[in-house]
C-alpha cells in the first residue's frame, strides 16, 4: 500500500456526518447560551465595578461558547477539504459559517467592551491571580484596541465576510482542486488532479516533469480569468479592512496576530535575501550533477542519483514513529494515536484538496492530519511534518481553546523539528557516500524551499498588495511579472525561469486563505534549526524543556516561550545562526559530490 489507499480519517469524534442531528442541536444550545451570556454580561465588562473574578467567569463562559462553535466549523472545514467536488460539503460549510456568524455577533460586545477598558484598570485586573489562566489571551486582545470598530460595525463586517472573503476563498478551493490537468504521458493524455500533477515534478524522467509543467500551466491559464479575479477581489478586501481598522501596512494585522514586530520580520527577510547565494550555489551544482547545460524551473525537484523506491505507507509510519521515539517516548506515544484512531486522511482522491495540514480542531476533541501520500520518499518528511504539528496541537490542548494555539511564528516549531528527527535518523542509517549525498541534498532543497522560497512569496505578496492599492485591479500578466521578479532575485542565473512558470502563483492557497502567512515558515525553519542544534549539544537534558514548550501552546508570547529553552529572537545574530546551518549543508553537498567524483 505505497500510496495509502483507504487511509481516511474518522471524523466521528466531531460528528457522524452532515445529517447528524447533534449538529443542529448543538447550534441551538450554543445560540441559547450565547443569548444568556449577552444578557448577563452586556455593559458589565467595561463597568468600573467589574472584578477579576467576574471577568474570569465571563471569559470561561465565552471560551466554552467559542469552542462549541469551533467544533462545528472544524467538522465542516475537514469535510470540505476531503471532498471539494461534492456540492453538499460546500453547502454544508457555507451554512455552518452563516449560523456561526449569527452566534458570534452576539458575543462581539465582549471584545469591544474589553478593549475599551482604561489601561490602568485593565493592568490591575490582569495582575489578579483569578485571571492567570487567561492573562495572555486578554492581553493579546487588547493589542487590537486601536483597530477595533464599534460593535455595530464589527457585526456588519462579521456578517459580510460570508459573502466576501470566505465566499471567495471557497470559490478558489473549488476551482483549483477540481481542475483536471491534461498531462501527456507515454503518448497519451491523462487527466490528473493537482496533487498528482505536482508529484510528477519530482520524477526522474525529464520528459514527465516537462509534461507536468506544461499540463499544470495549461490548466491554470484556462482558469486564470476567474482566479485572477479572486486574487484581485481578496487583495482589495484586505485593503478595505486595513483602512477601516487603521492598519498602516498590509502586513500589520498579520504581525499583530503573530506577536512580532515589523522590524523583526524585515530583519528576517533581509537576512534571507543576503544569503540567496546558497540557493544559486546549490542549483548550479545540481545542474552539473544532473548533466544539464541549462537548468529549467521544472528541473528544480528532479531527484539526484537513481530513482528511489517508493516508500509503503506502513514503512513511512514505522520510520516516523521510531524517529520520534528515539527523541521522546511521549512524542511517539502521542503520534501513534493518529494511526491507531484514524485521525489521518492520506489517500489520493479526485476532488480532495491538495497539499497537507494538521488541523487542531478544539481541545475537547483532538487534531486531524491531512495529506496526499504518493509514496515518494519526500512524503515521509511531509508525514513527519504534519504529525509534528499534530503532537504540538494535542499536547497544547491543556491550555484551553483560547490559548492552545500558537501564533504562526512558532506554529512550525514542532513540525520542522519532527522532520529533522527523521532526517538525521535516515542519514545515520545511510552508509553509502552517494546515498548520503542524495539524502542531504533533498533535505537541503526542502529547507531552502521553506526559508528562501517563503521569503520570496512574502516579497511577492508585498508587491502585489502595494501595486493593487496604487494601480487598482491588476491583469494576470502584470501579477505574473511581479511573481517572476520576486523569484528571479532568489535564483539568479542558476535557474532559467520559463514563461510557463510565470503563472504558478495562481494555485498557491496561502495567498488566499492567510495573507502574509509565508514568512512564518522562514521564521519557524530558522528557529528550529537553532533549536535542533541545541538538542544535539545538550542531548536528553533538552527534551523536557522542549516538550514543555510544546505543551505551553499560546499561553504566553513567543519571546517568553522561547526564552524557556534559551532562545532570544530579538538577538540581531539569531537569524544568521540558522542560515549558517544551511550554508554548512551546501558545503557538505559540495564536499560529498567531490568525494563521489561527481562535483
Amino acid at each position: 500500500m505505497a500510496k495509502a489507499e483507504d487511509i481516511r480519517w474518522d471524523l466521528s469524534d466531531l460528528y457522524e456526518g452532515i445529517s447528524d442531528p447533534r449538529v443542529e442541536k448543538d447550534f441551538e444550545r450554543i445560540s441559547a447560551r450565547a443569548d444568556r451570556f449577552e444578557k448577563k454580561y452586556r455593559g458589565k465588562i467595561k463597568s468600573p465595578s467589574l472584578t477579576a473574578g467576574k471577568l474570569a467567569g465571563a471569559v470561561s463562559e465565552l471560551e466554552r461558547l467559542s469552542e462549541g462553535i469551533g467544533k462545528i466549523l472544524s467538522f465542516a472545514h475537514l469535510l470540505f477539504a476531503a471532498d471539494t467536488r461534492n456540492p453538499k460539503t460546500g453547502a454544508f460549510r457555507s451554512s455552518m459559517q452563516q449560523k456561526a456568524t449569527e452566534i458570534q455577533k452576539k458575543l462581539i460586545f465582549f471584545y469591544v467592551e474589553w478593549v475599551s477598558v482604561p489601561k490602568k484598570r485593565a493592568k490591575k485586573l490582569l495582575g489578579n491571580p483569578n485571571l492567570s489562566g487567561y492573562r495572555h489571551f486578554l492581553e493579546q486582545e487588547r493589542q487590537y484596541r486601536d483597530h477595533t470598530l464599534s460593535e455595530a460595525e464589527e457585526k456588519i463586517l462579521q456578517e459580510k465576510s460570508n459573502t466576501g472573503q470566505k465566499a471567495f476563498s471557497r470559490l478558489f478551493d473549488e476551482v483549483v482542486n477540481n481542475i483536471q490537468f491534461r498531462v501527456r504521458l507515454s503518448g497519451k493524455t491523462e487527466k490528473l488532479n493537482q496533487s498528482r500533477t505536482l508529484s510528477l515534478l519530482y520524477d526522474s524522467d525529464r520528459k514527465k516533469r516537462k509534461a507536468a509543467w506544461s499540463g499544470l500551466t495549461r490548466g491554470l491559464k484556462e482558469n486564470s480569468h476567474v482566479l485572477t479575479y479572486i486574487f484581485n477581489t481578496l487583495v482589495n478586501d484586505h485593503s478595505i479592512n486595513d483602512r477601516l481598522r487603521s492598519y498602516e501596512d498590509p502586513m500589520s494585522a498579520r504581525h499583530l496576530s503573530n506577536e512580532i514586530s515589523h522590524g523583526a520580520v524585515e530583519a528576517l527577510l533581509e537576512s534571507c535575501e543576503q544569503n540567496f547565494e546558497f540557493v544559486s550555489r546549490y542549483y548550479g551544482l545540481k545542474a552539473k550533477l544532473l548533466g544539464y547545460r541549462r537548468f529549467y524551473d521544472y528541473d528544480r525537484y528532479a531527484p539526484l542519483g537513481s530513482e528511489r523506491e517508493q516508500v509503503p505507507w506502513d514503512r513511512a509510519k514505522e520510520i516516523v514513529l521510531s524517529s520520534f521515539g528515539e527523541f521522546s517516548s511521549k512524542m511517539k506515544k502521542t503520534a501513534s494515536l493518529f494511526f491507531e484512531k484514524n485521525w489521518i486522511d492520506a489517500e489520493l482522491r479526485d476532488g480532495k484538496r491538495g497539499g497537507a495540514f494538521s488541523h487542531g480542531t478544539v481541545p475537547g476533541v483532538h487534531p486531524y492530519v491531512f495529506m496526499n501520500y504518493t509514496g515518494k520518499p519526500r512524503d515521509v518528511m511531509v508525514l513527519a511534518h504534519e504529525l509534528g504539528h499534530g503532537v504540538h496541537q494535542y499536547l497544547s490542548r491543556r491550555q484551553g481553546y483560547f490559548q492552545a494555539h500558537t501564533p504562526l511564528t512558532t506554529a512550525e516549531t514542532a513540525s520542522v523539528f519532527a522532520e529533522m528527527l527523521v532526517f538525521h535518523r535516515l542519514k545515520e542509517e545511510e552508509t553509502r557516500r552517494e546515498g548520503r549525498l542524495v539524502l542531504v541534498a533533498e533535505k537541503l532543497e526542502d529547507i531552502m524551499a521553506t526559508v528562501f522560497r517563503q521569503a520570496v512569496l512574502t516579497r511577492f505578496e508585498q508587491s502585489l498588495h502595494r501595486e493593487r492599492r496604487d494601480q487598482g485591479e491588476l491583469a494576470t500578466a502584470r501579477i505574473s511579472e511581479l511573481w517572476i521578479e520576486a523569484n528571479r532575485e532568489m535564483f539568479g542565473d542558476s535557474v532559467t525561469l520559463t514563461e510557463n512558470y510565470a503563472c504558478w502563483w495562481l494555485y498557491i492557497p496561502h495567498f488566499i486563505h492567510s495573507p502574509f502567512y509565508c514568512y512564518a515558515y522562514s521564521f519557524g525553519e530558522l528557529l528550529t534549526l537553532a533549536l535542533y542544534g541545541m538538542f544535539l549539544e545538550r542531548g536528553k537534558s533538552f527534551v523536557p524543556d522542549y516538550m514543555e514548550l510544546l505543551g505551553s501552546g499560546g499561553s504566553t508570547s513567543p519571546v517568553e516561550l522561547l526564552s524557556g529553552v534559551g532562545v532570544d529572537i530579538n538577538d540581531p545574530d539569531f537569524w544568521q545562526t540558522g542560515l549558517d546551518v544551511i550554508g554548512a549543508m551546501v558545503d557538505e553537498v559540495e564536499e560529498l559530490a567531490e568525494q563521489s567524483g561527481l562535483g
